[in-house]
C-alpha cells in the first residue's frame, strides 16, 4: 500500500500489513501519536487495511 507522511513529508509502499496497528509498528510509530486516514476517514487501530489502499499518516496535534 502507499502511505503518505507527513513529518517529512514523503511517500513509501509498505507490504505485510493488515491492521493500522501493524502499519504503525512496522513504521516504528507510536500509536497513541498517529493518525492514519483512508479517503479522508479516520482508520481505527484495528481498522483493515488493503494492498491497494493509500494511506497517509498524520501526527496528533493537541493544544491548550
Amino acid at each position: 500500500m502507499l502511505v503518505r507522511l507527513r513529518q517529512p513529508k514523503r511517500e513509501i509502499t509498505v507490504d505485510g500489513v493488515s491492521t493500522v496497528n501493524q502499519l504503525l509498528d512496522s513504521l516504528d510509530m507510536n500509536r497513541e501519536s498517529f493518525l492514519v486516514i483512508r479517503n479522508g476517514t479516520l482508520v481505527p487501530g484495528d481498522g483493515r487495511l488493503d494492498p491497494d489502499d493509500t494511506i497517509e499518516i498524520r501526527p496528533v496535534v493537541s493544544g491548550g
